[in-house]
């Protein structure tokens, strides 16, 4: 007796999120491959903008917690965090698996990056409206060289993408401006300590 076969089972289509999502990552594929290279140079200069003003906020969070200055470590991680999510948004943006290299993206023409704030403006005893009027300079700054970009003879889309985060900077400084008017001001002689930690060598 001869034994039947069993008819071929069809391939399992994607589930309909997963065609929805690999369709989505398609067409924003072709989007970036559509833009100009000054474009995704633009990207890779405001991608380390982001990521080095979030290192810098958690390098500063860890030197607050040193001094046991808790309340300014704690405000120094929330904007590390808030420029974290800026950072990968850019990633998502551009549908990069892995950050660009960093040294593709020190294009500016100063030490610092606009938005990163000198290590020399820290002080072990400085108060939350310190560190949000470091912040508050930071997205001027940001704010400012986006700015001067839609003005320059950057192509249309890199203008228009420079448009966009220079809008969304001085959204930040608008945030950074409603958060100091709601900390108290530090008094005279904030930075006097009258038994100063000492560093052996």
């Amino acid at each position: 007796m001869k034994s039947r076969k069993k008819p071929a089972r069809k391939a399992a289509r994607p589930a309909p999120r997963k065609r929805i999502a690999r369709a989505a990552a398609k067409r924003a594929a072709r989007a970036v491959a559509a833009r100009s290279g000054a474009y995704a140079d633009f990207m890779v200069q405001a991608y380390a903008m982001e990521n080095d003003a979030r290192d810098r906020y958690t390098e500063f969070a860890d030197q607050m917690e040193v001094h046991n200055n808790t309340e300014v470590a704690q405000l120094f991680r929330k904007l590390a965090r808030i420029e974290g999510l800026h950072a990968d948004k850019i990633m998502k943006e551009m549908g990069w698996r892995k950050p660009p290299p960093a040294a593709e993206a020190w294009m500016w023409r100063q030490s610092e990056a606009p938005e990163s704030v000198p290590s020399g403006e820290l002080h072990y005893l400085m108060q939350p409206y310190h560190a949000l009027e470091l912040a508050l300079q930071s997205e001027q700054r940001a704010a400012s060289f986006f700015s001067g970009i839609t003005r320059s003879t950057a192509p249309a889309d890199v203008k228009r993408i420079a448009r966009e985060m220079a809008a969304e900077e001085r959204d930040h400084v608008r945030l950074i401006q409603d958060w100091l008017k709601k900390v108290e001001k530090p008094r005279a002689g904030w930075d006097v300590d009258l038994d100063p930690p000492t560093y052996s060598e």
